[in-house]
């Protein structure tokens, strides 16, 4: 086999006409050999033991049987007709079925008493065993080719492909007959003979054979490692080989001196002291931004750990040397939260600050724009609207995205284009990232945590309440408003839904109104669909103190900082996620007090449901949170990564192959470090298909 082999186009293929190669294309991206031999099967089924019809237990269990048909009858007319045949081993007898290929079926079952061995899954009908479409499997056939079926492949399809005749069974099919009209091919390599020496890894023919049609049990297993290693490998190879590069290419500002701005805030405007971990922090970025190199960090912190100032530091020493920064925010109300908070902080520090979001007036747009290109303008504190062609920077020296994920690629990548020279970057997240997930993911990023919380925060009470449990919860609630404190009510849904039975915010907020009635106690209602005015207005009066009640949506999921705050209520909380529970929590207990997150679901709960409620009962770590997160999703929607193109794993799991995933890194970072470009002739395969992977992926640290 040549290296164009795999790219050799899938209607070459013997029993593949235009059409299936269409259907091929669409519904799987099988578009060449290559494609094909990587579509793995998502499990095998042992077709090594012959079973009795008498020991038909239960049903949706793959089973085979050896005997021979003793009768069968066509039934039905046209479009209901079928065939009906009694199978027999003389331990008992099973029904077969067959609905389609009815002509090819007949023919097979005319040679009376003839010895076959039949495998699929027996099902009860009418108090009768029967298998419907079993497959019918010549004793004396499967002798002819050198492909074990013991552990027959099962391949993912779909309806569309199961009308074109590319079912699991065809595509197993198809498969072998690439795989034995190649057996005696030389199948290139991608790993170093080093490698594959050091680690005692199958060699890749050998893989790609065994994880379709394996030998034996101890075969698949080391053909799914050595794919599992490769895909894991040469993922961290890409990620630190693209940081290599993005090191050398881009310079950065040098930051060379803290100065005046930063330690008259630090010292004198400062109101608590820092936690070891934001000044750990600190110190890394400052390394970073006097180093010559571009920063491309990421800062992950829990709810309340205190990244905002910690990023609101980094920017005053931009400013003590002459640079400019922005603040990016995925939300107006966040936007603007960090613009009282860092206005006030400030003072009359003589830092200029300002606000530019999709509301703001013309005439104030166009007075900002001027400060920011003459300089006048020191930090800019927006949402998307900081990416516009209008907003031109004097002096970029530091950009800052907060909760990125919440961004596309494209937006985070236009912040590289206000400066000549791309500002230092730093993403932070209130989400903390699995390491494993952080090290696939964001691999070609420096990463920081900020693993403490401030000092003198009291640990949130989380408590689950069941419907029944209403009357308590809303005694609950009168009892710590009447302590002077304030509640968040959340709700899934704005307006009741006929599709889900799920309680909607209009209802909650006029249920709460009226068991908590004017004048005593008011009841505020904020949402998506509302005005910025109107939704500013509510928040404006929750955070006085004139609404002793906010019932909303996940609008306030981030960001939002009330420290009178001391109760969250999550209705239906079974529908929310683990890391969205987390984070709507984590708007509680930002003052003082004792706070409480009440998790509200109805009565009946389903597995996946209660292990998420368990979950947040049990720990408010929000590492633990992620983790258990990660584990019951998995990682294709966490933090907006199906956008990297990272995690499309064909075989390996960042969950289950938590060691592989360190293990590969080390080593990729072991390599690079001996010979940055895989220049030496040992690892010029290597290079080669580096090259081929690298070509069309966009990664983190280039568009962060």
């Amino acid at each position: 086999m040549t290296p164009s082999f795999l790219q050799t186009p899938i209607e070459y293929l013997k029993g593949i006409g235009p059409q299936r190669a269409n259907v091929l294309k669409r519904e799987f991206s099988i578009f060449t050999y290559g494609d094909l031999l990587y579509n793995f099967p998502f499990r095998h089924v042992d077709k090594s033991t012959i079973h009795k019809v008498c020991d038909i237990q239960q049903e949706g269990v793959y089973m085979q049987f050896r005997g021979h048909v003793v009768g069968y009858q066509i039934l039905g007319q046209q479009r209901n007709k079928r065939i009906s045949a009694q199978f027999s081993d003389g331990t008992g007898t099973v029904e077969l079925v067959w609905f389609n290929g009815l002509k090819w079926v007949e023919e097979i079952l005319q040679e009376k008493h003839k010895d076959m061995v039949i495998f699929g899954k027996p099902t009860l009908f009418n108090h009768r065993w029967n298998i419907s479409h079993p497959e019918i499997i010549d004793p004396k056939a499967r002798q002819e080719n050198n492909i074990p079926e013991h552990f027959y492949p099962l391949y993912n399809t779909s309806e569309k492909a199961k009308k074109a005749g590319l079912d699991s069974k065809a595509m197993a099919k198809l498969t072998a007959t690439l795989l034995i009209q190649h057996k005696n091919s030389i199948f290139p390599e991608h790993l170093s003979k080093e490698i594959i020496d050091e680690h005692h890894l199958m060699s890749l023919k050998e893989a790609l054979f065994n994880i379709h049609f394996p030998e034996n049990q101890e075969k698949l297993n080391q053909a799914n490692f050595r794919l599992k290693f490769d895909e894991l490998f040469f993922t961290q190879l890409k990620l630190l080989k693209l940081k290599l590069l993005t090191e050398r290419k881009f310079r950065g500002h040098i930051f060379a001196h803290v100065g005046e701005s930063f330690n008259h805030f630090y010292h004198h405007r400062l109101k608590f002291d820092l936690t070891g971990a934001q000044k750990r922090v600190i110190k890394e970025i400052r390394a970073d931004m006097g180093s010559g190199r571009q920063m491309n960090r990421l800062l992950q912190g829990d709810v309340g750990s205190g990244k905002t100032v910690t990023a609101l530091l980094v920017m005053l020493i931009a400013h003590d040397n002459g640079f400019q920064s922005c603040l990016m925010a995925p939300t107006e109300i966040l936007a603007q939260q960090h613009f009282a908070n860092i206005s006030r902080q400030l003072g009359d520090m003589g830092v200029s600050v300002a606000l530019l979001t999709g509301s703001t007036k013309s005439a104030e747009r166009r007075q900002i724009l001027a400060g920011i290109a003459d300089g006048s303008i020191h930090i800019l504190i927006g949402t998307h609207a900081l990416i516009e062609d209008s907003v031109v920077f004097r002096n970029l020296g530091l950009a800052v995205i907060d909760e990125q994920h919440r961004f596309g690629v494209e937006q985070r990548a236009k912040l590289w284009e206000k400066n000549r020279i791309p500002p230092h970057v730093l993403v932070m997240t209130a989400t903390p990232i699995p390491r494993t997930l952080a090290m696939t993911v964001y691999g070609d990023l420096d990463l920081s945590v900020i693993d403490e919380l401030p000092q003198g925060r009291k640990p949130i009470i989380t408590a689950h309440y069941f419907e029944r449990d209403r009357l308590k919860l809303l005694g609950f609630m009168r009892q710590q408003i009447d302590l002077g404190r304030q509640v968040f009510v959340v709700y899934p849904l704005i307006t009741e839904s006929e599709n889900l039975d799920l309680i909607d915010l209009q209802n909650g907020y006029e249920a709460m109104s009226r068991y908590f009635p004017l004048p005593r106690y008011a009841v505020g209602m904020v949402h998506g669909r509302m005005k910025n005015e109107e939704k500013d207005y509510e928040m404006r009066r929750f955070s006085e103190g004139s609404t002793n009640i906010l019932v909303s949506t996940t609008v306030i999921e981030v960001g939002i900082d009330i420290p009178n705050a001391t109760v969250m209520v999550i209705e239906n909380a079974e529908r929310f996620g683990l890391s969205q529970l987390h984070q709507l929590r984590g708007r509680v207990g930002r003052g003082g007090a004792q706070s409480y997150c009440i998790l509200m679901t109805k009565d009946q709960l389903s597995s996946d449901g209660r292990q998420r409620i368990q979950a947040m009962v049990s720990t408010t770590d929000g590492f633990e949170i992620a983790n258990c997160d990660l584990k019951l999703r998995g990682p294709g929607d966490l933090q907006g990564t199906q956008q990297s193109g990272v995690l499309d794993f064909k075989i390996a799991d960042i969950v289950k192959d938590e060691k592989l995933v360190a293990y590969t890194r080390a080593l990729a970072k072991r390599i690079l470090e001996t010979d940055p470009d895989l220049s030496q002739p040992a690892h010029q395969v290597m290079a080669d298909y580096l090259r081929v992977l690298m070509k069309s992926e966009k990664f983190w640290g280039m568009i962060s």
